[in-house]
């Protein structure tokens, strides 16, 4: 893995080189081991928080890890293109548009006992600047080179928090077109319900059950981009006890390999149905 700028970065996407590479500021990773007509992210999987900003955050580092979604890099990792993000949602959010990005409460808790200077913001959002400048360049290039794409939009929730049952997989896609992606969608939500994962952990899966798929990242592909079809996918924290900050390695590793079949035979179906069908 190299350290490159946000511009070696995009000259790269841009010229279709593969490579493996860290942000200077150590923000997010990318890796690129060959082109293909889908994409992976994990952009909440950072738990790094700027040195500068722990005397001032009223939240603990263990509050921090329960709201981010840890592993879900791990769980996408051996897939041919993969950007995640290092940081924690707790000093920009990745999922928030820019100006709603640098929290100033953070589920129900005020986040600073001071308020951040705007210099402190400034360096947070430039962060969320240049991942989405990245991540722009790469949606760019895969729609010119194949046509079509789809983005799986790796996420986690705290199952434990909820007073009903709920499911292991839930698919956001209230902001994505329905009509004319509601077969990919499901058939997407199917396979993820037919994988068996260890400890009798169930895999139900549905849609628009826990999460609707409201985050900045989905929204803003899909604007931009017509031809992609971004997956948001909430894997319930049964990998881990989110009260203990425990992680299960058995349970991460099995959905690692599970995605692993999952990931490129279904975004291969869903090129082949679209390819000829670009907006």
């Amino acid at each position: 893995m190299d350290k490159l700028s946000v511009s070696q970065i995009v000259s790269k996407i841009e010229a279709g080189e593969t490579f493996e590479a860290v942000s200077p500021d150590y923000a997010f990773t990318i890796k690129i081991e060959e082109y293909v007509p889908y994409a992976c992210a994990a952009i909440h999987d950072g738990h790094q928080f700027r040195k500068e900003l722990w005397d001032n955050c009223i939240h603990t580092e263990y509050e921090r890890w329960y709201e981010e979604d840890p592993e879900t890099k791990t769980m996408i990792k051996t897939h041919p293109i993969v950007i995640a993000g290092c940081d924690s949602r707790f000093e920009y959010d990745l999922n928030r548009a820019p100006e709603e990005a640098v929290f100033e409460t953070a589920w129900g808790k005020q986040l600073w006992y001071k308020p951040l200077s705007e210099t402190m913001k400034t360096k947070s959002l430039q962060k969320h600047t240049n991942f989405y400048r990245v991540m722009h360049a790469l949606i760019e290039v895969l729609e010119t080179k194949f046509g079509f794409c789809t983005v799986y939009d790796m996420h986690s929730y705290n199952w434990k928090r909820w007073d009903r049952e709920v499911p292991t997989w839930n698919l956001g896609t209230v902001n994505v077109d329905n009509k004319r992606f509601g077969g990919a969608i499901e058939a997407w939500r199917q396979s993820l319900s037919e994988i068996e994962l260890p400890n009798a952990i169930a895999s139900t899966s549905k849609i628009n059950d826990t999460f609707q798929g409201n985050g900045y990242f989905l929204k803003y592909i899909t604007r931009n981009f017509k031809n992609t079809l971004v997956l948001a996918t909430e894997i319930a924290k049964v990998y881990c006890d989110e009260y203990e900050q425990i992680i299960f390695p058995e349970v991460v590793a099995t959905v690692e390999k599970a995605l692993i079949e999952r990931i490129p035979k279904h975004a291969l179906k869903v090129y082949n149905a679209f390819k000829s069908q670009v907006l």
